[in-house]
């Protein structure tokens, strides 16, 4: 089993930033890929984000130049979001793969709004 515990959600302005971080653990391996997805009120959950082991780091379009994912040796990855817009508010949900497996976080809410 893995633990994925997020922090770093909340409301900001239009052209802010938020940096959301996510700390796994538990039964941790090596060839995984964390990242981060979202939600927004009706619509499907849509990938943000992915690192993967030996893979180039993988962005939506959307976020491309604005979003960067990091990632420490500590099996926490964090997403710097910078110039945010209206259409990035959603549940952020952070996310990690080992083969077959994934878990999820729980979520949290990024609302940008002036």
């Amino acid at each position: 089993q893995v633990q994925l515990v997020e922090s770093g959600g909340g409301l900001v302005q239009p052209g802010g930033s938020l940096r959301l971080s996510c700390e796994a653990s538990g039964s941790i391996y090596s060839g995984n890929s964390m990242g981060w997805f979202r939600q927004a009120p009706g619509r499907e959950r849509e990938l943000v984000a992915l690192m993967a082991s030996g893979y180039p780091t993988n962005y939506a379009d959307s976020v491309k130049g604005r979003f960067t994912i990091s990632r420490n040796a500590k099996n926490t990855v964090s997403l710097q979001m910078n110039n945010l817009k209206p259409e990035d508010t959603a549940v952020y949900y952070c996310t990690y793969r080992w083969y077959s497996s994934t878990y999820w976080g729980r979520g949290t809410q990024v609302t940008v709004s002036s």
